[in-house]
């Protein structure tokens, strides 16, 4: 059983940096992509950042300059530091991996990213 579980929301102004931290279980889960959703109130899920196994990295043009995707293929854990923080930025933030060979995607349960003006 595969499960994933982010660490790291809370509250920060306006300017401020936060960073998100995805942990995997399971022993033998061989993740090819990894990386990080968000989803405001009233709004759709939206990708923030995910980067590949071979480390190409694809990022929402309203981050890109501030937040940086990273993830340790050994510890198949990932990490999104975000900068200049904005409260337009406020929202669950969710990672998100799919299994390599299986295509099999998974989600972690969100953290909380809340920026005040």
């Amino acid at each position: 059983q595969v499960q994933l579980v982010e660490s790291g929301g809370g509250l920060v102004q306006t300017g401020g940096s936060l960073t998100l931290s995805c942990e995997t279980s399971g022993s033998s889960f061989r993740a090819n992509y990894m990386g990080w959703y968000r989803q405001a109130p009233g709004k759709l899920r939206e990708l923030v950042a995910i980067m590949s196994r071979g480390s190409s990295t694809n990022y929402a043009d309203s981050v890109k300059g501030r937040f940086t995707v990273s993830r340790d293929i050994v510890k198949n854990t990932a990490y999104l530091k975000m900068n200049s923080l904005k409260p337009e930025d406020t929202a669950v933030y969710y990672c998100y991996a799919d299994e390599s060979f299986t295509g099999r995607q998974f989600w972690g349960p969100g953290t909380q990213v809340t920026v005040s003006s």
